[in-house]
């Protein structure tokens, strides 16, 4: 873009100095390659904006504008080379007598900080480093509270929730790492590399499955997901139907193939990232952390520009007993002692209750025991919430996006009472429900930082060894 249709001043200097130059300059990714060295068009520019390009190389352009030694304003935010976490202390101290920098004063103090950095420029990596926390999600619809009790033959539901969030794929870089304090391992969600990838199979197609009206929208999906361990490895169990080598009929092919649904893939160019999976509260620490090393800085403006998606996921599994349990056949008492041994049982036992009621206990129920080896469905994933997170203010020079993703209410009175009777000991909690209740929305709490060095010491600490 034409810097004088843009609006944009590229310079200020004396009157002797106004000389026709914008015919040299006609775009700020020219005047970049032109400031080269002595022989500038403005030697004597004050002022100079070259905010909101594609420059990259930070230390080439400071090493160019350290020959305008009247120059005392500049701008380079939303430049890729601005996302580096030197960028303003090696600006800072390569232009020694700049005095405002992206509308920001340079202090004294600043510039003490700094004092040395531009003599290891080259020596710094150039690559972004952006660190993104998932905390807290609360407003979840309890499931579980819905479904029936099962029977000895199943199936035996299980439901957890976690988050996703999709980031721009760094082509150039190492990846992404994980820091956090629980050192939890997080998912990366990528697609199989197979084209004929085996997919869920229908709700319909399930035998006593039945999909609620609700979810009818949300395709079953099976993402590939990266392991502990750095291999792919499919959430596909043993319970989905194999993929044949080779059939005749393009119709039972079709049905085999995935029907994933859209919102649960990455944008193009992006990697999808997932929190770890957990069990339904009604405040779901994710405890997430993740920090991701970028050195392809371009494809990175483009996605802070654009920002990213956050989906919160609810997964259903269902599991199935491979081994029917088996049917409880009472043995045959023994004569003579078998009447004694049972009085003898029943005195034991009712002596027992009588003193556990002396003393105020109860007998718990007991919990039924799950059967050892399982069969599971493959996952029905349903979307939650969905919504953007702007990040163009990390391209303002803000160093973070701290946000609360609002995505209205989902739960019901009915369920919110039936889950609160259910954990609650209090037997006029039904009265306190109703007096004190109000519907929570349903929310995430996400910060994105992107990473800034406050002295040139920590900059230095970025030096790879």
């Amino acid at each position: 873009m034409d810097l004088l249709e843009k609006g944009t001043s590229l310079g200020h200097g004396p009157p002797e100095a106004c000389e026709p130059w914008w015919a040299v300059w006609t775009s700020c990714s020219r005047a970049a390659r032109r400031l080269d060295g002595s022989a500038h068009p403005r030697p004597h520019l004050v002022s100079l904006d070259l905010g909101f390009n594609d420059l990259t190389d930070l230390q080439g352009m400071v090493g160019s504008l350290s020959s305008l030694r009247h120059l005392r304003l500049l701008v380079l935010q939303g430049n890729p080379l601005a996302l580096v976490p030197y960028y303003r202390g090696l600006t800072v101290d390569s232009l020694a007598r700049l005095c405002v920098l992206d509308d920001i004063t340079v202090s004294p103090s600043e510039k003490h900080q700094f004092r040395g950095i531009s003599h290891s420029g080259d020596f710094l990596p150039r690559e972004a480093q952006l660190l993104v926390t998932i905390g807290n999600v609360r407003g979840v619809l309890d499931s579980s509270i819905l479904d029936p009790e099962p029977g000895p033959q199943g199936p035996f539901i299980t439901y957890t929730y976690y988050v996703t969030y999709d980031f721009v794929e760094d082509e150039e870089g190492e990846g992404s790492e994980l820091v956090g304090v629980l050192a939890e391992v997080a998912e990366i969600v990528k697609p199989s590399p197979s084209v004929e990838q085996l997919e869920a199979v229908p709700a319909e197609d399930i035998p006593g499955e039945h999909v609620p009206e609700e979810a009818e929208d949300v395709a079953e999906s099976v993402p590939t997901t990266a392991s502990q361990s750095g291999e792919l490895e499919s959430v596909v169990s043993g319970g989905s139907v194999a993929l044949p080598r080779s059939t005749d009929s393009a119709e039972e092919l079709a049905k085999l193939r995935p029907r994933i649904d859209p919102r649960l893939c990455p944008s193009p160019g992006t990697v999808l990232f997932s929190t770890v999976r957990k069990p339904w509260a009604n405040v779901i620490p994710c405890n997430y952390e993740m920090q991701h090393t970028l050195r392809d800085l371009v494809p990175l403006k483009a996605f802070l520009l654009a920002g990213t998606t956050v989906t919160i996921v609810e997964e259903k599994i269902l599991s199935w007993p491979l081994v029917a349990p088996p049917v409880d056949v009472p043995l045959p008492a023994k004569k003579g002692k078998g009447e004694k041994d049972k009085k003898e049982e029943k005195s034991r036992t009712g002596k027992d209750a009588k003193d556990k009621a002396a003393k105020g206990e109860t007998e718990a129920p007991k919990k039924k025991d799950l059967p050892k080896e399982l069969r599971q469905d493959p996952p029905v994933l349903r979307v939650l919430g969905r919504g953007m997170v702007g990040l163009e203010p990390l391209l303002m020079g803000e160093p973070l996006v701290s946000t609360v993703c609002n995505f209205g209410v989902i739960r019901t009175a009915e369920s919110d009472k039936l889950t609160f009777l259910r954990d609650s000991k209090n037997k006029k909690a039904k009265k306190a429900f109703e007096s004190d209740y109000a519907p929570e929305p349903l929310t995430v709490e996400v910060q994105i930082q992107l990473s800034q060095c406050r002295s040139a010491e920590e900059a230095f600490r970025l030096v790879p060894t």
